[in-house]
C-alpha cells in the first residue's frame, strides 16, 4: 500500500450540529485490512461520523485525513480519488428507477469515465457474487429489501475501493440476509480492504467474530470508545 500508515484517521474531531456539540474531541485511527463496528444508540452521531470519515461532510473542529489528505482543502480531483478509493453503502440507498439493476450497479463506471464494454466481465462476476446474476435486468422497485442491499453493496465495490463504510447496511432485511451481506463483507475483508460497518445489530456483531478479528468502536454521550480491542 503506498500510504501511511493508516487510510483514515480522525484527530480531536468535533462536529456541531444544531446548535450544538454531536460529538468532541474524537480521535481514530483506521488501520489498513482491518475490519471495524461502529456502534452506539439513536442519534449518538454514527452516520455523520461515516459522512466525515467520506468527506461528505467536514468536522466543525480538528480534522480528518483519508489516504494521507486533509479532507477538509481537497480540490474536485482530489475529491473523485477519495470517492474511488471508499466505498459508501448508505442507510436508504437510492436507486434510479427507470434503469435496470445491472445499470445501477454499473453508474460508478460511467462517472469516472471508464466505459461499460471493457468492463462487463467484471460487471457479471460481480453480479454472480452478490447473487444478482439472474436479476440483472430488473428494475429497482421489483428489489426486495435483500436484492437492493447487496445491488448497493455492487455499486459500493465496483470500483475496487480500499475501504468499504457501509451504513446499517442489515437495518431492512432478516437474519438470514444479514449473514449474507456480513459474509460478502468479511470477504472483502479478506481481500485487503478495510471495512467499517455503522450497526445497532448486537447479534450481528457477535456473528461477525467467528468470521472476522473485528473492533468495536462504539460513540456514546458525544465520545467514541474501542470496545476492547477484538470482540
Amino acid at each position: 500500500m503506498h500510504w501511511g500508515l493508516d487510510v483514515i484517521e480522525l484527530e480531536d474531531v468535533g462536529y456541531n450540529y444544531g446548535g450544538g456539540a454531536l460529538f468532541s474531541n474524537l480521535s481514530v485511527q483506521l488501520a489498513p485490512g482491518s475490519f471495524y463496528f461502529l456502534t452506539g444508540p439513536s442519534g449518538a452521531g454514527k452516520t455523520t461520523l461515516l459522512k466525515l470519515c467520506y468527506g461528505a461532510l467536514t468536522p466543525t473542529t480538528g480534522r480528518v485525513r483519508a489516504f494521507n489528505m486533509d479532507v477538509r482543502g481537497l480540490d474536485r480531483d482530489q475529491m473523485a480519488y477519495l470517492r474511488r478509493r471508499i466505498g459508501v453503502v448508505h442507510q436508504d440507498c437510492r436507486f434510479l428507477d427507470h434503469l435496470p439493476v445491472v445499470e445501477n450497479i454499473a453508474l460508478p463506471l460511467t462517472v469516472s469515465g471508464r466505459g461499460l464494454q471493457n468492463e462487463q466481465g467484471n460487471l457479471q462476476e460481480l453480479m454472480t457474487w452478490v447473487g444478482l446474476s439472474e436479476r440483472r435486468d430488473a428494475l429497482p422497485p421489483e428489489l426486495s429489501g435483500g436484492e437492493r442491499q447487496r445491488a448497493a453493496l455492487a455499486r459500493a465495490v465496483i470500483l475496487s475501493p480500499d475501504v468499504i463504510i457501509a451504513d446499517e447496511p442489515t437495518g431492512n432485511v432478516d437474519w438470514e440476509m444479514s449473514q449474507r451481506l456480513l459474509r460478502l463483507l468479511v470477504e472483502l475483508n479478506h481481500m485487503g480492504k478495510t471495512i467499517l460497518v455503522a450497526t445497532h445489530d448486537m447479534s450481528l456483531i457477535r456473528a461477525a467474530k467467528n468470521q472476522v478479528q473485528a473492533r468495536v468502536l462504539r460513540i456514546s454521550n458525544r465520545q467514541l470508545q474501542l470496545a476492547g480491542a477484538d470482540l
